[in-house]
């Protein structure tokens, strides 16, 4: 990994780490449903404009079945329970949630193959459980109304993001700006029928839509790019340390924008949580030759 693919790294975990404060203050006034429409109309609209200069085809007819496969495990549905969970809880807290999606993918992974849990992995497991708990359960958030249900919803959207990469794993492939800009077409196709069970509880200001925008072309759009560019360079494992940053970013922001409080309690839940993950996936980081690999959703 040179300085420039450490820096796209870095700008990366910025990007997505941000997707959570832009959602905090876009979901408490367009609602769940409204935001995510938004976001992935956006960010399918934006990779629709590179795809036609980069002359890149999306072949529907020989994928529509894994566009939407994608589009709702990968987009669509985690995007909305992240939105949902957005309206009680911190861009700190969900974004240390979403740090758990490798741990859950190495979980179900297991039970799917029915390959027994290491010692390693189970240590993980119960570090990873123990995080979500002290993060969860010493943070003021908590005692909020629903908070319970924003908790569970933050983190059935991080199952989701496991569902769809095991799924991706042995899916036929397909190549990657296709998968980024199909599965966006398919989420926006699926979310439409949500958005008259949550209708938009306030009037968004300018503000409110410049987060909808970046929710959607930067942060869905442009990091999509950014991502693939990576994989294609150092290969998805290097790629993989993006989940262990995007925390960080994510309680950065919403201290510096939001003035949400960073307790001890944050700061430990998340490092146990990132400790647990790295022991479940066996996760170490690479820093040698660049590999190219297969697109990952």
């Amino acid at each position: 990994m040179n300085t420039a693919n450490f820096l796209r790294l870095l700008l990366l975990a910025a990007i997505w780490g941000g997707s959570f404060l832009f959602m905090r203050i876009g979901a408490p006034v367009l609602g769940p449903a409204v935001l995510i429409e938004y976001r992935v109309l956006f960010a399918a609209l934006f990779l629709a404009a590179v795809g036609l200069v980069l002359r890149k085809r999306l072949d529907v007819r020989a994928h529509w079945k894994h566009y939407l496969m994608l589009g709702f495990f990968n987009s669509a549905l985690p995007f909305l329970l992240f939105a949902y969970g957005a309206r009680t809880l911190t861009a700190s807290v969900l974004s240390v949630l979403n740090a758990t999606a490798p741990m859950w993918g190495a979980l179900i992974g297991a039970l799917w193959a029915r390959q027994p849990i290491t010692l390693k992995s189970g240590l993980g497991l119960v570090l990873g459980t123990s995080g979500v708990a002290l993060l969860v359960g010493f943070d003021d958030v908590s005692r909020l109304p629903g908070a319970g249900v924003a908790i569970a919803a933050a983190l059935a959207a991080a199952v989701c993001y496991s569902i769809a990469s095991l799924y991706a794993k042995s899916a036929k492939s397909v190549e990657p700006f296709a998968n980024a800009h199909g599965t966006m077409w398919a989420a926006t196709l699926f979310v439409l029928p949500a958005l008259p069970f949550f209708p938009s509880p306030g009037t968004p200001t300018p503000g409110v839509w410049a987060a909808v925008l970046a929710l959607g072309v930067v942060c869905s759009g442009i990091a999509y790019l950014i991502y693939f560019r990576l994989i294609a360079e150092v290969g998805p494992t290097s790629a993989l340390t993006v989940t262990f940053l995007n925390p960080v970013f994510g309680i950065l922001w919403g201290a510096l924008f939001l003035g949400e409080a960073v307790g001890w309690h944050t700061l430990a839940g998340a490092a146990i949580v990132l400790v647990g993950t790295a022991l479940v996936t066996g996760f170490v980081p690479r820093f040698g030759k660049p590999a190219v690999a297969a697109g990952k959703p």
